[in-house]
């Protein structure tokens, strides 16, 4: 029996990625295109709602996906852990699953964890994360993730060192850790983490050059495992063991 996906966003960059890759795969089906203005009464009728809409459409597309009864995948940027509270009641009171990948990238799972697992070693920590222009969202959703991973990795240890944090220079921190969002032409994604110590300090550096090449990969590992999930999962990292524990 065929899946039948509704994908939300699925005529933006990221939606016209995750449509090609779900059609590649054996027992899904693309049965419709919403965009970010469509009625989301469409998605009555579907077996998976995929959300790779807008920041603020986002929320409102998984509240309408629960009312429905129907799971859903939300490749959409923009949902902190805070945010992502709220819908824990909703998903668990309906029965269904709700899963947030803040990026479909082996590689940016991989470098959020091992930063996690280095952490509670550095007493200082921030996050550089670049995107193209037309990103309307900062910072992204996989650093805001990344500061949340190395902020529960240093629960023992406390927050991590950000003097004169007041000063907005300083970023926007996120469970203790600056972020700095830079929005340019000529880059896709890219992401540093330096973490610091005396005498020392760690990067971890994870530079996106070709999204559908990099994103297919996770795509297809999320999807599949979003139509079967119950309750809230967060991350692709739920989905692989990368073998790595902070």
């Amino acid at each position: 029996m065929t899946t039948q996906v509704a994908l939300v966003g699925g005529t933006g960059k990221l939606g016209t990625i995750i449509h090609a890759v779900v059609d590649e795969l054996e027992g899904f089906e693309v049965s419709r295109v919403l965009t970010s203005r469509s009625d989301l009464s469409e998605l009555a009728g579907a077996d998976l709602v995929v959300d790779a809409s807008t920041p603020q459409v986002s929320i409102d597309v998984v509240r309408s996906a629960i009312e429905h009864g129907v799971n859903v995948l939300v490749a959409t940027s923009g949902w902190s852990a805070e945010r992502i509270a709220l819908v824990r009641p909703l998903a668990e009171a309906a029965g269904t699953g709700v899963v947030f990948i803040p990026n479909f990238s082996l590689g940016s799972v991989l470098g959020s964890a091992l930063a996690a697992a280095a952490a509670p070693f550095f007493g200082s920590a921030e996050i550089i994360e670049a995107h193209r222009e037309t990103k309307i969202d900062s910072p992204s959703g996989t650093a805001v993730r990344t500061a949340e991973l190395i902020a529960a990795a240093r629960v023992e240890q406390g927050p991590v060192s950000a003097p004169h944090a007041d000063q907005r220079a300083r970023g926007q921190q996120v469970g203790s850790v600056p972020i700095h969002s830079l929005r340019r032409p000529g880059v896709v994604a890219k992401q540093e983490v330096i973490l610091s110590g005396p005498g020392e300090s760690l990067t971890f550096t994870h530079d996106t050059t070709d999204p559908a090449l990099a994103y297919a990969p996770g795509i297809r590992l999320a999807v599949p495992f979003a139509a079967q999930a119950t309750g809230v999962v967060v991350g692709l990292e739920n989905m692989i063991d990368i073998g790595i524990r902070s």
